[in-house]
């Protein structure tokens, strides 16, 4: 079923950044202490369709296969190029090296097994993408694992588009596997670059960017399978790829790719993180529906932090002997997660588990603490309307969300208007006030002309009229009728004295691509439902403000003047 091309041990390991995490300054946190490297072997995959698939198989140096059965973390992924034909992909030995208190997987009986999709370094094939090509490739890798004889037990484990082979497998419910670790996720992949026909700027990326990652670190001392393979790629592979720009949701290109609705019911334990300032896998992308589909056991990070791990720290500091500054604000990611693979890979008692995660959602709010949910949306949540104002604005293009040019891809600097449009101000609340979920705003909307661009956006408005946007959500219009839009998931606390606004305009320029009418768009009424919590939660689970917050916090805000204020103002509806 497979063969030996390249049997290789590797060097001492060097913790090393990924691309992306370079990019954002960001460093995995080193290991505590230097461990004995892996045996790594290369090998093949043939799948049903008679794809070819590279695969990376990590052994520890003192378990060699013949050793007997050892649980196995798989990952699935296109940006595991294998360093000029020299080495295995360091993507992820901070996970490797990090768990068991620094002593690593390798130490502790694990092997790991790193499959490159089709399309990529040197499996054949085309770039799919997440498609049915594709996740017949994550089948089938999950299912190669399960049938070898050192294998006993398979958690996946990915960030961003192999955190979404990890949705994908749990759509698809391979044979063997029994756990997937996934952050920074955006499952729908139609609504991770889409919201309802208007294009998020991210996506501009698919499918180049893709491309160019997958064949990655292809050089002369590459196996020549390798290369010709990795060369080969681009030759025929792109009638395909325009689909990913038709804004069509419900072509089966897009269906086939919305994991959070194929995966319901679904029971393997899964470990989610996502971000509300995720610049590159939107919050909207489906996360929060994903883990409400799931049905096993099942946990969820979600606070205000970007496109990052759950190790990540600011600088580079070692978790284990030094405080450090962490991205998301928790120092516990790699005691948590070890719990959960020792949990339900291995099947370790929880009487054991001390660092086993006692919660199903540890959410930061706005206020940077953490507190734990049984679900989210919360079961008190309270459904609570906010009537809205009519209007007219101009469909330009020009507007935009937030004075934190930051929440664009990779950072777009905006400078359209952040006042024009229609605007609806709440009264001041009295007490702290929490929002919790997802808000959906439902308006009668009349264009002038068709595919007009309307974008919803919910701000807290300080007593000083600074207004901070909370979420955001767009879509687009054709003709007069009600026009639904289902907001970006959000935790945010109003703070006594503080409003809510709601500003209804064209555009958010620093996070969508806009096609602009230039006409004129009518908001005849409308009204948002608000997710609000009976009162503000207090804090029950450690951890610090995720240092993007505090920044989103400096930057975000912009004045808005007494006199729109008073000209603007609705009551809440219940």
């Amino acid at each position: 079923m497979s063969s030996s091309i390249r049997p290789a041990v590797a060097g001492l390991v060097t913790v090393v950044l990924a691309l992306a995490l370079a990019l954002a300054g960001l460093q995995p946190t080193p290991a505590a202490a230097a461990v004995a490297e892996p045996v790594w072997t290369q090998t093949t995959i043939e799948t049903p369709d008679g794809i070819t698939l590279l695969t990376d198989v990590l052994h520890p140096a003192d378990m060699p296969a013949e050793a007997g059965p050892r649980p196995v973390l798989l990952i699935v992924s296109p940006y595991l190029g294998d360093e000029g034909g020299t080495d295995w992909s360091k993507r992820f030995t901070d996970f490797y090296y990090g768990t068991y208190d620094g002593q690593g997987l390798f130490a502790n009986g694990w092997s790991v097994v790193q499959v490159h999709t089709r399309g990529t370094s040197g499996s054949t094939g085309c770039l799919d993408i997440l498609g049915l090509g594709e996740q017949t490739d994550i089948v089938t890798a999950v299912e190669w694992v399960d049938d070898q004889p050192w294998a006993d037990g398979i958690a996946m484990y990915g960030k961003s588009y192999d955190a979404n082979t990890g949705a994908a497998a749990l759509a698809n419910r391979p044979r063997g596997l029994d756990a997937v670790i996934a952050q920074a996720i955006g499952p729908d992949r139609y609504r991770a670059t889409h919201n309802d026909r208007v294009r998020l700027l991210q996506s501009l990326a698919y499918p180049a960017t893709y491309r160019v990652s997958g064949e990655a670190n292809m050089s002369t001392s590459s196996d020549p399978e390798y290369a010709l393979n990795a060369l080969t790629h681009t030759a025929y592979c792109s009638p395909d790829e325009v689909n990913h720009f038709r804004d069509d949701e419900t072509i089966p290109f897009w269906t086939i790719r919305d994991f959070p609705e194929r995966a319901k019911g679904a029971t393997i334990p899964t470990f989610i993180t996502a971000g509300y300032l995720d610049n590159a896998t939107n919050i909207g992308g489906g996360a929060l529906d994903l883990f409400n589909a799931l049905e096993g056991p099942k946990h969820l990070w979600i606070g205000w932090w970007d496109h990052v791990r759950g190790n990540d720290t600011i600088g580079t500091c070692d978790q284990y002997t030094e405080d450090c500054t962490f991205a998301m604000g928790r120092d516990s990611w790699f005691a948590e997660t070890t719990a959960f693979l020792e949990r339900h890979v291995k099947g370790t008692p929880l009487a054991e588990l001390p660092d086993y995660p006692d919660y199903a959602v540890a959410a930061q709010t706005s206020d940077g603490t953490w507190r734990s949910e049984d679900s989210l949306p919360a079961a008190d949540t309270i459904r609570t309307d906010m009537a809205l104002r009519g209007g007219v604005y101009v469909d330009n293009g020009t507007g935009r969300g937030s004075n934190d040019s930051g929440l664009g891809a990779g950072g777009l600097v905006s400078t359209g208007s952040l006042t024009d449009g229609v605007w609806t101000f709440g009264q001041p609340v009295t007490t702290r006030t929490q929002l919790a979920g997802i808000p959906v705003a439902t308006m009668l909307i009349d264009p002038t002309l068709p595919r007009a661009n309307v974008v919803v956006n919910l701000y807290d408005v300080d007593g000083a009229g600074r207004a901070t946007m909370i979420t955001r959500g767009a879509g687009m219009v054709d003709t007069e009728g009600e026009e639904v839009i289902r907001m970006w998931p959000t935790d945010w606390v109003l703070e006594p004295g503080h409003r809510l606004a709601v500003r209804v305009s064209d555009a958010n320029t620093e996070n969508y691509i806009h096609v602009p009418t230039n006409a004129e768009v009518q908001v005849v009424s409308g009204r948002v439902e608000l997710p609000m919590l009976p009162g503000a939660r207090v804090s029950d689970l450690a951890g610090e403000p995720a240092p993007r917050l505090l920044s989103y916090q400096q930057r975000a805000p912009f004045d808005v003047s007494s006199q729109l204020v008073a000209q603007t103002l609705s009551s809440f509806l219940r």
